[in-house]
């Protein structure tokens, strides 16, 4: 049977401008003009009739044949109104003049007065009712609170009221102090972070006083949402946006339950347009500096989690969690407020995590009894939050806020960042909370995982070309720690893909992007061995301890290097030396590439011929190693020669 046609008008939409961060007063004020209802269940109806589409003279709404007085003066100011067409003579009807009382939704056939005149057969029918599940659902009850306060959403801020929490110590920033502040300062993005005012930021905003009606205007008010039910902490099903956006403009107290959108993506949407993440996210996101251009896009797979618009109603509750895969976020509040609770990634905490995450404990016990503090701090209009790696956070909204954000993962916290991805495989958490958001199954867990690690891949090969580069690349100690710890990562991988088992071998091979790394165990080994030349560290590229006899280093195997990753085991060596065989200098002919000149393939097959006079300083390296194997002895020898060029 098929389901009667409806449609939705929308009036009193606005459209918002394209706004600078300095610009967040100007007001909203361009109309949106809505289409006329049409058809869309079959190719015979063309649409709602003249009656339907005809506009008032006075205030130009839409009428329709039942319309009168009363029902006008009703449908006043109205965010929107439901259609129906008679499933007889195809004339549009608005629900409210003809309805009675039922959910247009629910209704499989009707047809208008005249036409049930004129055939008393002709009936409304409903459509069957939705078979429910019995199924026992598990509801979050922390065994500290009285029984039967499973389904009050309430019960998180009652419980807080006997806990300890302290006030935050976290710097409060001006954003023209950030590129600073990363530079020099040793604890930049291993602490959160208050920008008090967005001025320097470089970032872009919509107005202030956009609204969730304008958010569903923008992306479309059919687009399906998830939506969260506080009480639960669980997804509650059958939302869109324009749904939603009735839902908000409810008065409170006439809100049957309190949910929260916290998971809204929304790049490549017309709101999307009107925001640019601060500049210091954009300088550090892995995505935005290392995945491809050509491989982003609308038929491309991608971690599409750079921005997100968040919309929670007064009295929401976000219960403990880690942003998926250890990434960092950016968080503005565009209007509203909200209270963040934190605990501190310290080993122990995020081992306390662990065992809480997925297991009864997350419905019995409230995780800041298991940790050492939490901390509390509240962001007001118009502050942005910077959310380091790893940081476990919970968080209330105690008024209708709207908040503007989005993760990134970054050079500088590479550490805490794979140990998180550690603890999602651990506990499985549902794909939905991990990298990058998607629908929980386990073929989407894998999926996520394989993505993650691409980018993982792709952050290597762009660090290894650049430490291999002429010019050379200069890096800040904890930037090189992270690229060290990607390539340790990178390397248990390799390893994966070289000894593991086939369905390991298998869903390993998947996340190395072949556009850009052909060989991966040759790209995380070498990117291995340069950057702890870089970073001063003997030259046996396998790991192990050497000692430095004469002029030459002797390998002391200590029985293997320990792992911090899953599936690592480096080689050993029997014995390794590495001599300095020789140092000299030379004048050469080349011209001096330019500042950001791009170097052509006469440097990787020689000396470039003409051009000015450079000095040419070389070092040569010659490694040897050698070690027992199943079919006798195994013997490396390494020749490596290191030019630097520069010019008067």
């Amino acid at each position: 049977m098929a389901p009667a046609k409806r449609r939705s008008s929308n009036r009193n939409s606005l459209k918002a401008p394209l706004i600078t961060a300095a610009d967040t007063e100007s007001p909203l004020t361009t109309p949106i003009h809505t289409p006329e209802p049409t058809a869309n269940d079959h190719d015979e109806h063309s649409g709602a009739p003249e009656e339907a589409n005809a506009h008032d003279d006075d205030d130009s709404e839409q009428r329709c044949p039942a319309c009168t007085d009363a029902t006008r003066e009703l449908m006043h100011g109205s965010r929107k109104e439901n259609w129906i067409e008679c499933d007889n003579c195809n004339t549009w009807y608005h629900w409210r003049c003809v309805g009675n009382g039922e959910d247009v939704r629910n209704i499989a056939k009707w047809y208008c007065e005249a036409c049930t005149k004129a055939d008393p057969t002709r009936i409304m029918t409903l459509k069957p009712p939705a078979r429910k599940s019995s199924r026992k659902r598990t509801q979050r009850d922390y065994a500290n609170l009285n029984s039967g306060l499973g389904s009050d959403p309430n019960r998180f801020l009652r419980m807080l009221e006997t806990k300890e929490i302290k006030p935050d110590s976290f710097k409060r920033m001006k954003g023209s102090e950030l590129e600073s502040w990363l530079e020099d300062d040793e604890t930049a993005m291993r602490e959160p972070i208050v920008i008090e005012q967005p001025e320097g930021l470089g970032m872009k905003m919509p107005p202030r006083d956009l609204t969730v009606e304008h958010v569903a205007e923008y992306i479309g008010e059919d687009s399906p949402l998830e939506v969260m039910d506080v009480a639960s902490q669980s997804t509650a099903p059958g939302w869109n946006l324009g749904k939603w956006a009735d839902y908000v403009e409810l008065e409170p107290s006439k809100r049957e339950k309190i949910l929260n959108v916290i998971s809204l993506e929304i790049s490549g949407t017309e709101l999307a347009n009107m925001i640019l993440p601060p500049k210091i996210v954009r300088d550090l996101d892995w995505v935005e500096n290392f995945w491809p251009s050509t491989r982003k896009g609308k038929n491309n797979a991608y971690p599409k989690v750079q921005l997100y618009c968040l919309m929670g109603v007064a009295g929401a509750w976000t219960d403990w969690h880690i942003d998926f895969a250890g990434s960092s976020v950016y968080y503005h509040i565009l209007h509203g407020s909200k209270v963040f609770y934190f605990i501190r990634p310290t080993p122990a905490n995020l081992a306390a995590y662990e065992k809480w995450s997925g297991s009864e404990l997350q419905y019995q016990t409230w995780l800041g009894d298991m940790v050492d503090e939490v901390y509390k701090i509240e962001l007001i209009e118009g502050n942005t939050m910077i959310i380091p790696s790893g940081w476990i956070h919970a968080v209330h909204t105690p008024v209708d806020t709207l908040v503007f954000g989005g993760n990134f993962l970054h050079s500088y916290d590479v550490a805490t960042q794979l140990r998180v991805r550690e603890i999602e495989i651990a506990t499985q958490v549902p794909k939905k909370f991990t990298f990058p958001i998607r629908p929980c199954d386990r073929l989407r867990l894998l999926e996520m995982l394989i993505l993650c690690c691409r980018l993982c891949w792709y952050v290597g090969d762009k660090y290894l070309r650049d430490l291999k580069s002429a010019s050379g690349a200069s890096y800040s100690p904890r930037v090189l720690n992270g690229i060290l710890t990607l390539a340790e990562f990178l390397v248990s991988e390799a390893r994966v893909l070289e000894t593991g088992s086939e369905t390991a071998k298998k869903e390993a091979k998947e996340s190395v992007p072949t556009d850009r790394v052909k060989d991966g165990p040759s790209v995380a080994r070498e990117l291995r061995w340069r950057v702890k030349q870089a970073m001063g560290y003997p030259s046996d590229d396998e790991g192990g301890k050497s000692v430095v006899v004469g002029n030459k280093r002797k390998r002391m195997d200590d029985g293997g290097e320990m792992s911090h990753f899953r599936n690592f085991r480096p080689k050993t060596w029997d014995l390794s030396a590495m001599e300095k065989a020789e140092e000299s200098t030379r004048e050469a002919q080349a011209k001096k590439p330019e500042d950001g000149e791009e170097l052509d393939q006469t440097w990787i097959s020689g000396d470039p011929e003409g051009g000015d006079r450079a000095t040419v300083r070389t070092n040569v390296e010659k490694v040897s190693k050698v070690r027992r194997t199943g079919r006798g002895i195994e013997r490396h020898w390494i020749e490596r020669r290191v030019e630097e060029w520069s010019w008067q």
